[in-house]
């Protein structure tokens, strides 16, 4: 075991060179555990996505730089992935769990009427919503037969019949 140290160094005692050594041992650690997990880490990004990149982001740079323990580091980044991979799948399983884990899809425009309430409830500017409408091809909320905030914080637009609704108002 004495190789493994001269090349990644110990704990709060590692070169630049030892430290560009577990650079690229964290890099196809890292590689390895997505492949093995699969795509859906990112894919969604989802709040148990978004917590579990942040997470593993962090004790992987504590283990670049040796503020941490290289092999424990490693340990608890696998133990993480594979809390996200039983979850996620469990969640994919479970509608209630898959609520409680992701959230459930808000309605921010209903046959064409604005839900302002949900609106400011769910911190969606205008901006936000003309972003949407205009990636959908939809020139006003008007247009749209919904407008739902997905749990992964994407807006999506169902177009509507192409008949103008009367009454809609936009925010």
């Amino acid at each position: 075991m004495d190789w493994l140290t001269q090349v990644f160094g110990t704990e709060h005692m590692v070169t630049w060179w030892q430290e560009c050594a577990r650079a690229g041992l964290i890099f196809a650690f890292g590689l390895l555990l997505f492949r093995l997990i699969g795509r859906r880490v990112f894919a969604k990004w989802a709040a148990l996505d978004i917590v579990v990149a942040i997470v593993v982001g962090s004790n992987l740079s504590r283990a670049l730089t040796g503020s941490a323990p290289l092999w424990g580091t490693l340990a608890a980044s696998g133990a993480l992935m594979a809390l996200h991979w039983v979850l996620a799948h469990a969640a994919a399983a479970s509608s209630a769990l898959s609520r409680l884990v992701e959230g459930d899809p808000i309605e921010l425009v209903t046959a064409g009427e604005v839900q302002r309430g949900a609106m400011r409830a769910n911190g969606v500017s205008r901006t936000d919503l003309d972003e949407a409408l205009r990636n959908a091809s939809v020139e006003t909320p008007r247009e749209a037969a919904k407008v739902t905030l997905e749990p992964s914080g994407r807006l999506t637009v169902v177009k509507g019949s192409g008949q103008r609704q009367s009454g809609a108002q936009y925010p």
